[in-house]
């Protein structure tokens, strides 16, 4: 097995876990009930007249 052949396997794999875990925080984050009040605020924000 070569380097390359290595190193791809190795990001077939790992690649997939890291990314796929980065999601999960992203939707963590983003569906967090304590986050509502202020995503629900910056949703106004274009809406709001000075």
């Amino acid at each position: 097995m070569s380097a390359y052949e290595f190193w791809q396997a190795f990001v077939a794999k790992w690649g997939l876990v890291y990314f796929g875990a980065i999601f999960l925080v992203a939707c963590a984050y983003a569906f967090w009930p304590a986050r509502k009040k202020e995503f629900d605020k910056a949703a106004r924000l274009p809406l709001d007249e000075d």
